[in-house]
């Protein structure tokens, strides 16, 4: 191969100057995010047709560097949505902040892959030390450590991960226990988030959306909560009919309205029935809610979690660390990794075999693993927990502020008692109403907000807009602003209705 055929790998000082400029342009984007509407007003195929169908076939000349920097500031940025913008109310929080960026290129920039301790044994140890950490930090009960001997954490991907990994955990726990593989339920509120569903899918408990054979969804009370009754009933007529109960999966803060599942009620159903003696596995998610548990005094809504076999939560929504990063601890480690192990030849290393190492590969579905603990623990050190505290506490704040200003106009409605920092309202006015309202926001800016729908007492289903706060650049002025346009917008619509 002569010298104009290989490839032309950046030097350290070439890749040296181009990081500048990225880190440059990241700190600039972080500088100026308030300035632009958190929702882009980009069409479908607005960034599609402006990218070449084909790829360049020689490697860039001197100023492709330069073009590459420019179209970033020309088809990207204006094409994305802003979701560290102090105006971004939509969905969840999907922080990202300086140390965690400055992780996230660390691990890119070192080329882990941290599938074995063998292969990274910096990755595999720090991660362990950091779920103990973390878990210590929470209040977790001391059976999710990897001191207590039987427990320990890892970082999944997303919250939907994490559930796919508990639910083919506790489909193989019971089916060791003599269960028939092919005759095993699971269980859900009717407010769980649908990655639940899709692990039915995943792992053929479901063939399509619609299949209930396998599946329960339970009703949920007046607060949008699981219904323990409802739970034990559904669980003793499978039993019944010879099924076996291999997965429960509770909520504390759920997607639509943040309500939180009564953990201690869930956990004696399943001992009452006889589904915990079968095996049956209680996950617990709180994606988003996990966060509060920094906080000794919202403790109390994990009461009963000592029961549970497994708990997820993703800094990476209201904890400053840059997506994606969840955070997976079990009391039984042993039965996650027997439920997913698998070890060729090529895998086998006299520390596996020794058994005093995490092999995160068994851990969840991927085999390779990035160094994703970098970014953890730089949050960590550099915030320290009274700051991670201080973030959450301010994200309350502003809620309560929020709702406080919704509950003094007498057009707006509170639908759902709220949990933490999200507000679910309505203009009194009506479904119609409240969706022009929302759409108006939506296309004027600089505001992003969504939508859920929530099942009333009488039978109805209410459209209500969700109002999440908790951006890390998020300040009051953000929020009175936000119900400020509201109240106006509002205003044109009953005048105009």
């Amino acid at each position: 191969m002569s010298v104009d055929e290989m490839p032309p790998h950046m030097s350290p000082e070439e890749f040296r100057e181009q990081a500048i400029r990225a880190v440059d342009a990241v700190a600039e984007y972080m500088r100026r995010v308030e300035t632009l509407p958190a929702r882009p007003r980009t069409k479908p195929g607005d960034v599609l047709k402006q990218i070449p169908e084909l790829a360049n076939e020689s490697p860039g000349d001197a100023h492709e560097w330069t073009r590459i920097f420019d179209d970033l500031e020309r088809i990207v940025i204006p094409n994305m949505t802003h979701w560290q913008s102090p105006n971004f109310f939509g969905y969840f929080p999907c922080n990202a902040t300086g140390p965690a960026i400055i992780g996230e290129l660390l691990s890119a920039g070192f080329g882990q892959q941290g599938m074995l301790w063998a292969t990274s044994p910096a990755a595999s140890e720090l991660e362990r030390a950091l779920l103990d950490q973390m878990g210590r930090a929470m209040g977790l009960p001391e059976s999710f450590l990897s001191t207590s001997g039987l427990g320990g954490g890892c970082i999944q991907s997303t919250a939907s991960d994490a559930t796919l990994a508990a639910m083919v955990a506790g489909r193989r726990r019971v089916s060791d226990n003599g269960a028939d593989f092919h005759k095993t339920t699971v269980y859900a509120s009717s407010q769980t988030h649908s990655s639940f569903i899709k692990a039915a899918l995943i792992t053929g408990l479901a063939e399509s959306v619609t299949d209930t054979s396998r599946v329960r969804t339970i009703e949920t009370d007046d607060q949008f909560r699981m219904d323990p009754a409802k739970l034990e009933a559904a669980i003793r007529k499978d039993i019944a009919a010879g099924l076996t109960p291999a997965m429960v999966c509770a909520t504390l803060g759920t997607t639509g309205t943040t309500a939180i599942d009564p953990l201690s009620d869930i956990a004696k159903v399943l001992r009452d029935t006889g589904a915990a003696d079968k095996g049956c596995w209680l996950h617990v998610d709180a994606a988003h809610a996990g966060a509060l548990l920094v906080c000794p005094e919202h403790r109390a809504m994990s009461a009963g979690l000592e029961h549970a076999d497994s708990l997820c939560f993703n800094p990476h929504k209201w904890l400053l660390v840059n997506f994606d990063c969840d955070l997976f601890w079990t009391r039984d480690r042993r039965g996650l990794v027997s439920s997913m192990s698998v070890t060729p030849e090529y895998l086998r290393n006299a520390a596996t075999d020794s058994g005093e190492v995490f092999d995160y590969r068994d851990w969840g579905v991927p085999l390779g693993r990035r160094f994703r603990a970098l970014k953890l623990w730089f949050v960590l050190r550099h915030y320290g927990l009274s700051g991670l505290r201080a973030h959450v506490r301010q994200g309350l704040a502003q809620a309560e502020l929020f709702e406080s200003l919704v509950r003094e106009d007498d057009r707006f409605e509170v639908l759902t008692p709220r949990t933490m920092n999200l507000v679910c309202i309505a203009l009194c006015a009506g479904d119609d109403a409240t969706r022009q309202l929302m759409d108006t926001l939506n296309q004027r800016g600089p505001a992003y907000l969504t939508h859920t729908a929530i099942p009333m007492p009488d039978g109805a289903t209410r459209y209500a807009i969700r109002v999440a706060i908790g951006a890390t650049t998020t300040r009051d002025e953000h929020v009175r602003a936000l119900f400020e346009q509201m109240a106006a917008v509002a205003t044109a619509i009953v005048q105009g209705g």
